[in-house]
């Protein structure tokens, strides 16, 4: 069994490096996985909510139903942009005018998108740090790898023997450097990537769903 009581210095400073970054990383790790299934969950039973209710105003006296659906963020926007819209005019006339001449569906499209940016960088966050982790890592662990060597080395010219016992300490610090390098590294990548394609299946639900809601408006606007 490797005993890291009798590691150099450096390599031991290279070592709480990489434990930081492992520990850090599955910390994101599990909390998005939670965060990332329950919005992708809640924005399934959201989309079959919406489409089921036939009023703005019952979807909206719902929506605590699906907290951690970005889809409840982009509706409340958008019905909030609605409904400044509508109380800006007297009679249902000067809401047609408003909205096709005055740029008011434009107005809901841009709370929209805002509302969009904000969940992407609301469900994006941290994930950079598991892209850091498994770009940084390795070469974290390749310094401890060299550092390790160097000690080696350094054994074999004080004492002037190539023996084993004289070349493990080295060889083995740098092995345990390599191999907590790639821990934080390859779960962390794998990571990465997961969370970007979740994340994009939501950021193309989202901008789904705005176009939908927009339809919907207009639609409505074009009737009265």
């Amino acid at each position: 069994m490797l005993h890291l009581a009798g590691t150099g210095l450096v390599v031991k400073l290279v070592l709480c490096i990489l434990v930081f970054f492992s520990v850090v990383s599955w910390a994101i790790i599990f909390f998005k996985l939670l965060q990332v299934y329950r919005a992708n969950s809640e924005s399934e039973r959201f989309l079959d909510f919406f489409w089921k209710t036939k009023r703005f105003d019952g979807i909206n006296s719902q929506l605590d139903r699906f907290t951690n659906s970005p889809l409840t963020v982009l509706f409340s926007e958008g019905y909030g942009e609605l409904k400044r819209l509508v109380e800006k005019g007297d009679q249902k006339e000067e809401l047609d005018v408003m909205s096709t001449e005055l740029g008011g569906i434009e107005n809901i499209a841009r709370a929209l998108r805002r509302a969009t940016t904000s969940e992407i960088t609301r469900l994006e966050k941290y994930v950079t740090f598991l892209a850091t982790t498994g770009s940084t890592t390795p070469f974290i662990g390749l310094f401890g790898t060299v550092w390790g060597i160097m000690t080696a080395f350094k054994g074999i010219g004080e004492t002037g023997s190539a023996s084993l016992a004289v070349v493990a300490p080295g060889i083995s610090e740098a092995l345990i450097a390599t191999a907590i390098g790639l821990v934080a590294a390859i779960p962390a990548v794998m990571a990465y990537n997961h969370f970007q394609y979740k994340i994009k299946v939501l950021i193309a639900t989202m901008d789904n769903f705005s176009t939908e809601f927009l339809n919907i408006v207009q639609r409505t606007v074009t009737k009265k």
